[in-house]
């Protein structure tokens, strides 16, 4: 699929007038991923094309149910477009998904991923007077030495293709990864991280799950947690946050927390001190409710999807021992 659709498209509509930005009413980011990780990883887009464009409505085509969760809170998304997980399954709505998107008229579509087949079907498939597929600007590159990261290169890509159109260059900080939570989510998961801990103590919060070889083995985590209590047990908590296999790879010795409610977890998380774990989607909920992170890297490209909120950090433990993962978290917590 890839192969076939790789030439399809011409981003830059050169004929076309410079539309003013009070014109652009109606976008559609096409992100056809149902993973965690990957919808999070679009949030900053959609903070893009709003600053870019303020009054308009965002449309999202995205697979399976996660999307309306995590954006539940995003004021300008209108309307969340699901393919289903396993489209031969369900191939009445499968035809129906793409039914909706060419009904609708959009101003200008964005592919958040170049290499994505779907991403470059619905964005030539859409009806709209402007598309953007995702193409790299390969000046990028050599300009932005983070462009590699899978949340920022969409960002620059698409910065380039509005200064080929002609708007003028944006170099602004690029936005973070933002789940919106509400000051009331934010006091219900301090009642339940309180519920849990029994005091008033700082809390560090552990993920010890991944998916895959991203997961590390219980021989890596079970040493490293006994040096997380030695060096942090007299000052915090140390709770873990499981996944919805409902695994521990420390056997269950520290406290837990469980939740299949992405945004109860997301809210649990952003009331503790730093967060502790493999890439994951996970790892990227923690750097979307702002808790500064600590991502541990053994297989996945780092550069691409290390945690980039602030005081976070990403740590390859194929060159660094558990050691340098103490002083990572000590340099983060002022110790």
């Amino acid at each position: 699929m890839r192969g076939l659709t790789k030439n399809i498209g011409a981003s830059v509509n050169q004929n076309r007038n410079l539309p003013a930005r009070e014109e652009i009413k109606r976008v559609l980011i096409c992100r056809p991923n149902q993973r965690l990780g990957n919808l999070l990883l679009i949030t900053p887009l959609v903070q893009e094309v709003t600053a870019t464009f303020p009054e308009c409505k965002i449309d999202l085509f995205v697979k399976g149910g996660l999307a309306p969760i995590i954006f539940e809170n995003y004021d300008n998304i209108n309307l969340v477009i699901e393919l289903p997980k396993k489209p031969f399954k369900n191939l009445i709505n499968y035809f129906k998904v793409w039914i909706t998107i060419k009904n609708q008229h959009y101003d200008l579509v964005i592919n958040v991923d170049q290499n994505s087949s779907s991403g470059r079907l619905s964005t030539q498939f859409a009806s709209a007077k402007y598309n953007f597929f995702g193409d790299i600007s390969d000046d990028n590159n050599i300009k932005n030495s983070d462009y590699d990261h899978i949340a920022k290169y969409p960002i620059y890509n698409f910065r380039s293709y509005l200064a080929k159109l002609g708007y003028p260059k944006n170099e602004t900080p690029l936005p973070f990864l933002d789940l919106k939570l509400k000051d009331s989510e934010i006091a219900e998961g301090n009642k339940i991280l309180k519920d849990i801990v029994k005091n008033d103590t700082k809390t560090i919060c552990i993920f010890t799950y991944a998916t895959g070889n991203k997961c590390y083995p219980e021989s890596w985590w079970i040493p490293f947690y006994e040096k997380l209590k030695k060096e942090y047990s007299a000052d915090y908590n140390i709770i873990e946050v499981l996944p919805v296999e409902n695994v521990s790879q420390i056997g269950f010795q520290a406290p837990t927390f469980y939740s299949k409610d992405i945004r109860e977890i997301g809210a649990v998380i952003a009331n503790t001190e730093i967060f502790i774990g493999a890439d994951s989607g996970i790892m990227h909920l923690a750097s979307a409710v702002h808790t500064p992170t600590v991502g541990l890297f053994s297989v996945s490209n780092l550069k691409k999807y290390h945690p980039y909120n602030p005081n976070s950090t990403a740590i390859d433990t194929n060159h660094s021992d558990t050691d340098e993962c103490i002083k990572a978290i000590n340099k983060i917590l002022g110790k």
